[in-house]
């Protein structure tokens, strides 16, 4: 933990500023198919999210899904580290209609510390859809689409075509889910109208042209973020040109009321209007007042719904 902290000194107090007391936020401009439902992103989406912390993620679908089943779970190496492992899964829910993509997030402190370290300063690879990403969250994002996951998604895809599909993540998890939202669309995988992505906590994935890529693909996407969150702001962005693609839905410290910001991929209007590097580790942690890790570690047992 002492590392990521040192990690996050590494944000220049130039990029910090505060909201303008003047400033009149600019009309959104972004139209969505599936508009951003706050119900669903703080129960149904979260869940799924943070059931691919355990070892049972179905325990976690039933306590917010009626007759959702999870399909496939995969494992796969997320790096050269054999050690460090990523994973998704695939559910469907045919009460409402969805199809459920999942990633796995950071999975303990060690994993915490490479998303802020190795995406800034270690390796990118070309993304095909546009611009270059980082070669971290794309190998982990396709070790585990090739490992089985694409079969899975493939398959539900036929079998319900006419469904939703729901793409989420927490931290890591959220930035394979960005990936998997963009090659999904990008090769045609499934109608780009019925696809939503909702993540938690997401790092900046790729460059400018890769935000560009998934502002032109993926119609309904949602970046939700909590107050003083550091990780939406690594890799900082004027380090290495990373940068966040649209929509993000910015919440503040109690997560009652937010703001959606789709006008440009980086407003001022939501968490990049934080003082910074005023950040904390726990909300990062802690969405809609649950440790998200701590759903699928727990399997979701005594948790309140």
């Amino acid at each position: 933990m002492q590392a990521f902290v040192l990690a996050l000194a590494l944000l220049p107090l130039s990029s910090a500023f505060v909201l303008p007391e003047a400033a009149v936020k600019p009309e959104n401009r972004d139209v969505y198919t599936i508009p951003y439902n706050d119900a669903t992103a703080r129960k149904q989406i979260l869940f799924a999210a943070g059931a691919a912390y355990g070892n049972q993620p179905q325990k976690c679908l039933d306590k917010v899904f009626t007759g959702a089943t999870v399909r496939r779970v995969v494992e796969a190496r997320c790096d050269v580290n054999p050690a460090d492992k990523c994973l998704g899964y695939t559910a469907v829910s045919p009460n409402d209609k969805v199809i459920i993509v999942v990633f796995r997030g950071t999975n303990n402190n060690v994993q915490l510390i490479l998303e802020g370290l190795e995406t800034v300063f270690e390796y990118h690879t070309p993304w095909a859809a546009g611009g270059v990403v980082s070669q971290y969250f794309n190998d982990g994002f396709l070790n585990i689409w090739n490992a089985g996951l694409k079969d899975d998604f493939n398959a539900l895809a036929a079998k319900y075509p006419g469904y939703q599909v729901w793409i989420t993540g927490h931290s890591l998890g959220g930035a394979m889910a960005s990936l998997a939202a963009s090659y999904i669309t990008y090769n045609k995988l499934y109608d780009a109208s019925k696809v939503q992505l909702v993540t938690y906590g997401q790092p900046r994935v790729g460059d400018a042209a890769y935000a560009h890529a998934v502002d032109r693909d993926v119609t309904n996407k949602f970046r939700v973020t909590h107050a003083h969150d550091p990780v939406p702001h690594l890799p900082q962005e004027n380090l290495q040109g990373f940068t966040h693609h649209k929509a993000e839905v910015f919440y503040k410290e109690a997560m009652t009321k937010y703001n959606i910001c789709d006008d440009v991929d980086e407003s001022e209007f939501c968490s990049n209007g934080q003082v910074l590097p005023d950040t904390s580790i726990k909300d990062h942690l802690n969405y809609f007042q649950i440790n998200v890790s701590d759903l699928g570690y727990s399997n979701c047992a005594n948790v309140k719904v």
